[in-house]
């Protein structure tokens, strides 16, 4: 069984997100992709602007027509900041899997700060890691020595981010071409990201 791991805040997810998921399924022919929802991001702890559980339900509406992914609450579980190498160690040996076997996605903009994470070279070695490129993406900005450590494959441009949506709620705006249906009618009715973190 191949198996990849797609983490991140998701805060919140949107269609870009399912972009990138849907690319790595296809090119890695991989049997499921696992979202797993951060607690608190090492990178994002003054950031998250919605309670994991807002998370996790936008998540789950985000996923609930996409039969090869589904969701692990083991970073949420777990509390406090959220470790890739804590998850990644711990998953591998829940679902008896080899290295070869699981590979870990992040995106181009992630393996510029690869180097800041925890344990970088314990991941290289626990997953195959594998990299959404963009278009424009400038690899002398990635350490050497990962380059070749690293798979890549083509995902579509993504001209917004999460921040961006919810810059737009903020001020008032649409996002209902950024993220399912479902998940901007959540945020309607929860009225997330109405106010200042």
């Amino acid at each position: 069984m191949k198996v990849g791991l797609f983490g991140g805040t998701f805060d919140p997810p949107h269609n870009g997100h399912l972009e990138i998921a849907r690319a790595a399924i296809r090119v890695f022919s991989l049997n499921k992709l696992i979202f797993i929802p951060a607690n608190i991001s090492p990178t994002k702890t003054s950031e998250i602007h919605a309670d994991p559980v807002h998370r996790l339900a936008m998540l789950k509406l985000t996923l609930q027509n996409e039969p090869d992914c589904e969701i692990s609450t083991i970073e949420i579980e777990r509390g406090g900041i959220s470790y890739s190498i804590d998850t990644i160690r711990a998953i591998k040996y829940q679902m008896g899997l080899e290295r070869e076997n699981l590979f870990f996605l992040v995106g181009a903009d992630s393996l510029i700060e690869f180097h800041t994470w925890r344990q970088p070279e314990d991941i290289l070695q626990e997953v195959q890691v594998v990299v959404a490129r963009r278009p424009g993406f400038d690899l002398s900005q990635v350490k050497s020595e990962y380059l070749d450590k690293v798979l890549f494959f083509d995902a579509p441009l993504i001209p917004f981010s999460s921040s961006d949506i919810r810059q737009i709620v903020k001020n008032g705006g649409r996002i209902d071409a950024f993220v399912p249906p479902a998940v901007a009618e959540y945020i309607r009715q929860n009225e997330l990201y109405c106010r200042s973190a």
